[in-house]
């Protein structure tokens, strides 16, 4: 549905983005990642056609945006980063003017007004001004305004950013029912938003795109690097660390600590065989109390700052 094929945007001898090329399918939810100055907010701009590349297209089912921009926008809606309201109005009066820009119809039972206003639950605040809104009300109007004009495509650019936890579990719960209707891209560099809506990654850095694929497939990517394996150990019992250490693929123990006359490890081990086995029997021989053993597995964090250092 959208194709960047080799986007380029700079600003002065700043290139903020570099020949970025990747398509989103329809149905998809993508999380889009990088750590700031990354290029995240410029290539959103570029496909939404606020900016036109240096270099290479925007495509939509094949069709570059800068041949007709005005179509390829009605098919966008776009929560930027910054979410611009009008204090002063009302959300019904904000919301009217915007459905009004677009076209759409705003009356009556199933109208794109209702549908925006019960799916984003802004029902209760319809007639307040927005200047006295919560900024996560705020957020939630700037989502019925990006869906009200029923768009094919949907962009959101760092949607729960400001957000307290509560509130941001809600925008993502918002978001996860919108991608069942819509297409999205969700710029973000809070990762628990990506696991918990995204099924497919692209990690931007330095205005190259770095990695794209699901989330299982990066993590398996990032262990066949060669990242340690940590595994985790809490015992009651003698010398716990030194005997450890001596088992094959052990490399290192990496922290310890002690509670309650239990020791606590965490243990970085090769690729070669899981020496769970041998702690396991290494207890029973030595007497120990076994609390725990487990393995800690990649997390998105882990893949993220291997993918950006």
């Amino acid at each position: 549905m959208i194709t960047l094929d080799n986007v380029s945007k700079s600003f002065g001898r700043t290139v903020a983005v570099d020949e970025v090329s990747f398509t989103v399918d329809r149905g998809e939810v993508v999380g889009f990642l990088g750590p700031n100055g990354a290029g995240k907010s410029t290539t959103m701009r570029l496909i939404t056609n606020f900016l036109e590349p240096d270099g290479g297209a925007v495509l939509i089912d094949g069709v570059d945006v800068r041949e007709d921009p005005v179509a390829a926008r009605r098919r966008i809606g776009y929560l930027p980063e910054n979410n611009p309201l009008y204090d002063d109005m009302l959300v019904v009066e904000y919301l009217r003017f915007v459905g009004e820009l677009r076209g759409v119809e705003l009356d009556g039972p199933g109208s794109a007004l209702d549908d925006a206003v019960q799916a984003t639950g802004i029902a209760e605040v319809f007639y307040r001004p927005i200047g006295e809104l919560s900024k996560g009300y705020k957020q939630r109007l700037g989502l019925a305004a990006a869906t009200l004009h029923r768009p094919d495509f949907l962009i959101l650019d760092e949607p729960t950013e400001g957000l307290d936890p509560n509130q941001r579990q809600e925008i993502r719960r918002l978001i996860r029912e919108v991608g069942k209707e819509h297409t999205v891209i969700l710029s973000t560099h809070v990762l628990p938003e990506v696991e918990e809506t995204c099924r497919r990654i692209i990690v931007i850095h330095e205005g190259k795109i770095v990695a794209d694929g699901s989330t299982e497939d990066l993590m398996a990517q990032a262990r066949d690097t060669g990242t340690k394996r940590t595994i985790v150990i809490e015992v009651k019992g003698d010398d716990v660390a030194g005997e450890v250490v001596k088992l094959s693929n052990v490399d290192e123990v990496t922290s310890e600590s002690q509670a309650e006359g239990r020791t606590r490890l965490t243990l970085a081990v090769g690729s070669g065989p899981d020496p769970r086995p041998e702690i396991f029997r290494l207890a029973k021989q030595k007497d120990w109390v076994l609390w725990e053993l487990h393995e800690e597995t990649a997390s998105l964090q882990d893949l993220f700052s291997q993918l950006t250092r």
